[in-house]
């Protein structure tokens, strides 16, 4: 487990946010790995202007708890309005989860780290499994349409 703050391993949160329309295998599969690291994992639901979801946020965070496993305890999924850092700020969260597809995902969210940590926000990046990595919610989209 990476420590919190404080040093303390034991006591751990992390956020795992996107706009998850739809929820993916790769999604999950980040989860389940981050639930391992950390005491306590939020999928964290994030409302995006400029993207247009078919459910509004709390639609789909209903959907993502349904699917995930009961007994994994230490996730808990919200939907969320507005900066990803003020929720962490907010709910004691030290490190934002991020996962990366490719060369380009990593330079975006690279940029994006540099930023959260100026707020006090570590990221950890992690690499979508290779049999998941072709799998992207607007892939899912354009083939459902």
């Amino acid at each position: 487990m990476f420590p919190d703050a404080a040093g303390d391993p034991r006591s751990s949160r992390a956020v795992y946010p996107g706009t998850f329309d739809p929820f993916t295998l790769g999604h999950r599969d980040l989860v389940d790995r981050a639930r391992r690291l950390f005491e306590h994992v939020t999928v964290l639901v994030a409302v995006n202007g400029e993207k247009q979801p078919i459910k509004t946020g709390a639609e789909r965070a209903l959907d993502i708890r349904a699917a995930l496993p009961a007994d994994w305890e230490n996730v808990t999924v919200a939907a969320w309005n507005g900066l990803t850092v003020a929720y962490c700020q907010q709910n004691g969260a030290r490190v934002m989860i991020r996962g990366v597809r490719n060369a380009g995902d990593a330079v975006h969210e690279s940029q994006l780290a540099a930023m959260n940590k100026t707020l006090g926000i570590t990221t950890l990046f992690m690499p979508t499994r290779p049999e998941l990595a072709m799998i992207s919610s607007t892939a899912i989209r354009a083939a459902a349409a």
